[in-house]
């Protein structure tokens, strides 16, 4: 594939994993060092989730926490601030506009979820021909060829746990905003954003993210029974419909989840990504998801998600899923929103005999429109790139205690209220954004 990417290219070919600088361990992960494991203690039930820092600790203490796990934190915090670049504060206006950028980065790019549920107890179906649509028949060959290419059906039940830790880069890369008979177009902010993510996830359905980018945290995860995430600017909150899996999981990084998430697919056609033949599978949400995700004045009208899978490697190279929202003006029209996220997954290599990307970029374009009153559609293309430092699977002490939702979200009586409610009639774009790509 060719490996000119524009803004990510420089930085993808000069670090390499020899020369990245000497990391803390973070708070439950567990690395394998001389072939042996080295892990953490869990955390315990009452201390889950301590208040998220924001911004630089000067006095390098703890806020609110005590004992091991403060430590542990402080040490994740630090490692964290060291793949930071460290910039001066800013006390022009424009700081706070990009703020706003980073927000809806995050909110986009950050924690986004699969169209559908899936579990990672589900079998795949038997390949079938006879009274079977070419379509649906065609589509279980190719997530059979995919399954043996990324290590084969045995190999994939023997995983019982993992993690997966990466760098990130990315830049909201151009606003466009159009009215009746005008278009206007600008670079609003070209700064790249560095940071990094852990990723934790355990069977049946239990996942755990921590993404810490431009000095923000994004917390987000699964006990199997809710899907709940963490941000600055709302906190902890459900999200709604039934349990799904994370979309970073699907670039290349879970093999299983992924072929259970194509298993109701359809195959399409076929088409080329950078120059390779793929075949095309294309999934739906059902409406009876589409509506258990909708909630008072939000609406999801559909999320489609597009698999293309390599004819010469049967490997996954290219995603992408689109998402349409309704939001509901009191007392004016609806406005929409669209958020579509195309994914190339690259650097495939074979991790304890299980293939996966270690590298990729994604391309996501936030829609505005719908609202005739005002005139105005906007439309904010934004770009990520990560790269894989490290993964391993069943890794030894990680329990189900990491997986626990905040405390919040687990006793309080009222956790829809905490993932939509009023909030949406006073949010700006980019709030509504993020809480809708989630949601």
């Amino acid at each position: 594939m060719d490996k000119k990417h524009g803004l990510f290219s420089k930085s993808h070919s000069r670090r390499s994993r020899s020369k990245s600088p000497v990391r803390a361990v973070s708070p439950i992960i567990i690395r394998r060092r001389k072939g042996r494991y080295v892990s953490q203690p869990d955390r315990h039930v009452s201390e889950m989730l301590p208040p998220v820092i924001e911004g630089p600790d000067p006095d390098g203490e703890d806020s609110g926490s005590s004992g091991d796990y403060s430590r542990i934190e402080r040490r994740w915090y630090n490692w964290m601030k060291c793949q930071l670049p460290v910039a001066p504060p800013s006390v022009s206006s424009s700081s706070g506009f990009k703020r706003t950028d980073l927000r809806l980065l995050l909110g986009v790019l950050g924690a986004p979820l699969g169209p559908v549920h899936v579990s990672a107890l589900d079998l795949l179906p038997h390949l079938s021909i006879k009274n079977t649509p070419m379509e649906t028949s065609s589509a279980q060959y190719i997530l059979q060829q995919y399954t043996a290419a990324s290590g084969g059906y045995k190999l994939h039940s023997s995983v019982q746990n993992g993690y997966v830790m990466g760098r990130i880069r990315t830049v909201a890369s151009e606003f466009e905003t159009g009215s009746k008979g005008s278009k206007s177009k600008s670079n609003s902010s070209k700064a790249v954003e560095s940071g990094g993510f852990v990723l934790w996830h355990m069977s049946p359905d239990m996942w755990y993210m921590e993404l810490v980018l431009g000095g923000s945290k994004v917390l987000a995860g699964c006990d199997g029974k809710l899907v709940w995430r963490h941000t600055p600017w709302l906190g902890p909150h459900a999200a709604k419909g039934p349990v799904r899996p994370l979309r970073r999981a699907l670039q290349g990084l879970d093999p299983r989840t992924t072929a259970n998430m194509f298993a109701s697919a359809r195959c399409i056609g076929e088409k080329k990504i950078d120059g390779e033949d793929c075949f095309i599978l294309k999934l739906c949400a059902d409406p009876a998801t589409l509506k258990a995700r909708s909630e008072g004045a939000s609406e999801t009208i559909r999320h489609t998600l597009f698999g293309y899978f390599s004819q010469k490697t049967g490997l996954l190279v290219h995603l992408e899923d689109s998402q349409l929202t309704r939001i509901q003006n009191i007392g004016g029209e609806a406005v929409y929103w669209e958020t579509t996220i195309n994914s190339y997954l690259e650097d495939y290599k074979p991790v304890e005999g299980i293939v996966i990307a270690h590298s990729g970029r994604s391309v996501a374009t936030l829609l505005r429109f719908g609202d005739m009153s005002s005139g105005h559609n906007t439309k904010t293309t934004m770009q990520e790139a990560w790269v894989i430092d490290e993964i391993a699977f069943n890794v030894p002490g990680l329990s189900m205690d990491c997986f626990i939702p905040p405390s919040e979200l687990r006793f309080d009586s009222h956790v829809e209220e905490l993932s939509q409610g009023p909030k949406i009639k006073t949010l700006q774009h980019g709030s509504v954004a993020t809480r809708h790509n989630y949601g």
